[in-house]
């Protein structure tokens, strides 16, 4: 008995378990946190910026600032781990960072009136270079997302053409099925239901929503799929769903 009682003091915390204790002010244990994270701080923010990243960089500074940001917003609700989202959240504030930095450079060359035609030249070049990488950063940055967002479909026995199939043919049926989303992932009992049972809780949705219960039942896919974007931390896919609303 004595025995049992030791290893379960010894018990090592998890991840989330940490990052509660963090959460709730434990100061050393969140530097402790953060720096053993370092690596994959500076591995993640490398593979945005396409080169070796030293601690000393302004980049691994945001990663830093950003991994950070990730420990006080997580929540496990969310249906992410906090690597998954500290990772994304990582990526977003070095984008940011890299886009600010190339508008005040792009503000320099416009008000500098002294530069010769060849550093002009240069000037744009770079310019150029810069948007194609920031093109293909956001590509690539797209394509981790939606293979994210596959792999939490799969839970839910969801695929992607599930969703092309099943998305509502007309776009006023495509926004009721956001609205009644947007309603389900606002309800904490309802979205504890669809994370915990993977399912759609279809008869309490019915109380919170003038839809039908058919209709409901038809866009069944379709809403969970919302529903798991809105839950969680896609910039891309919410950018689609902010577009199909606006319209």
């Amino acid at each position: 008995m004595l025995s049992m009682l030791f290893m379960a003091k010894k018990r090592k915390r998890t991840l989330e378990e940490t990052v509660h204790l963090i959460q709730q002010g434990d100061a050393p244990l969140q530097n402790d946190l953060i720096h053993s994270y370092k690596p994959f701080i500076a591995k993640t923010v490398s593979s945005v910026c396409k080169r070796y990243i030293h601690e000393s960089d302004d980049e691994f500074s945001i990663g830093l600032i950003a991994f950070n940001e990730a420990i006080q917003k997580y929540s496990p609700e969310k249906g992410s781990s906090l690597i998954s989202f500290s990772e994304v959240l990582i990526k977003r504030r070095v984008i940011d960072y890299i886009r600010t930095q190339s508008k005040h450079q792009g503000l320099s060359f416009e008000i500098g009136s002294d530069l010769s035609e060849e550093e002009s030249r240069s000037s744009i070049e770079d310019d150029l270079s810069l948007e194609d990488y920031r093109k293909k950063t956001d590509e690539e940055l797209r394509r981790e997302e939606i293979t994210k967002f596959t792999e939490v479909l799969q839970q839910f026995d969801l695929s992607f053409i599930d969703l092309v199939e099943q998305s509502p043919k007309h776009a006023d049926a495509r926004k009721n099925a956001m609205t009644v989303a947007q309603i389900l992932t606002e309800n904490s009992e309802l979205k504890k239901t669809l994370l915990e049972k993977k399912r759609l809780p279809i008869k309490q949705l019915e109380k919170y929503v003038s839809i039908s219960r058919k209709t409901i039942e038809r866009n069944r896919k379709y809403i969970i799929a919302i529903s798991l974007i809105l839950i969680g931390d896609y910039v891309y896919l919410k950018d689609y769903i902010k577009g199909v609303l606006e319209t």
